[in-house]
């Protein structure tokens, strides 16, 4: 088919770091050859080639003053490949997480967790979680499956400096922080019937957790402040918190 053809050759055209590179550097601005070839340390004659390769499938163009840009085409591409970047670089993590216990829409936004680190040691995980909390200032949103009492004082902390604190954990068990003072200006609880993935997330960071394939939760975190990873953790939260029971 030829639509599959097309779609064949977008991935050859993807599979060269130089390309890629060449992609990100115009996202920024367009730039002349001479200054992508010296940006990415490449010679002339490859920068041409190069160019001259991303022009011919449509994902940049040539402007009258000789300057390179990336097309509309070209920037939805680049931003879709982040999904595909981020399942390579997690590749062993991802490979035992149940990743289909979240839902559709957030599965499909799987790039935006890019920006994010993952972390494997639980002292460390520990540590991040304590912070992360520590520097919120709106909200802390924390789902669960089992207590996070470790975090209790931590919590307690930006309470008393009017930090909202929202709750989901699992129906028929004690609340996650079973020690924070009852706020009912500042604390909300809710329940599921199973929580499908442990996270913590604040308006500066975020922290998730997924469940591996046998559904126990293990010392792989992800977690960071960049923007589009909060927005992903955040927005999760939200989805499970309008389908949470009061």
């Amino acid at each position: 088919m030829e639509s599959q053809r097309g779609v064949e050759q977008l991935y050859f055209e993807l599979a060269s770091q130089n390309r890629l590179n060449i992609l990100r550097e115009l996202l920024k601005k367009p730039l002349r050859m001479q200054e992508v070839a010296r940006k990415l340390d490449l010679t002339d004659t490859e920068t041409f080639r190069q160019l001259h390769r991303l022009n011919e499938a449509a994902l940049i163009q040539r402007l009258p003053e000789g300057t390179y840009a990336i097309t509309e085409y070209g920037r939805l591409v680049l931003q879709l490949s982040r999904s595909f970047e981020f399942v390579f670089e997690n590749r062993q993590c991802l490979a035992t997480r149940d990743l289909w216990r979240l839902p559709q829409e957030f599965i499909d936004r799987i790039g935006e967790l890019k920006g994010a680190k993952l972390n494997v040691d639980m002292l460390e995980m520990l540590n991040i979680s304590q912070q992360g909390v520590l520097e919120a200032e709106d909200h802390i949103w924390a789902m669960s499956e089992k207590p996070l009492d470790v975090l209790n004082a931590k919590v307690g902390e930006r309470m008393s400096k009017g930090t909202r604190l929202r709750l989901i954990y699992p129906e028929g068990r004690r609340s996650t922080f079973s020690d924070v003072h009852e706020v009912p200006d500042l604390i909300e609880k809710r329940t599921l019937p199973k929580i499908p993935v442990n996270l913590v997330c604040t308006d500066k960071g975020a922290g998730v957790s997924l469940l591996s394939i046998d559904g126990r939760p293990d010392a792989a975190l992800f977690f960071g402040r960049d923007e589009a990873f909060v927005r992903w953790a955040n927005d999760l939260f939200l989805y499970y918190w309008d389908r949470g029971r009061r």
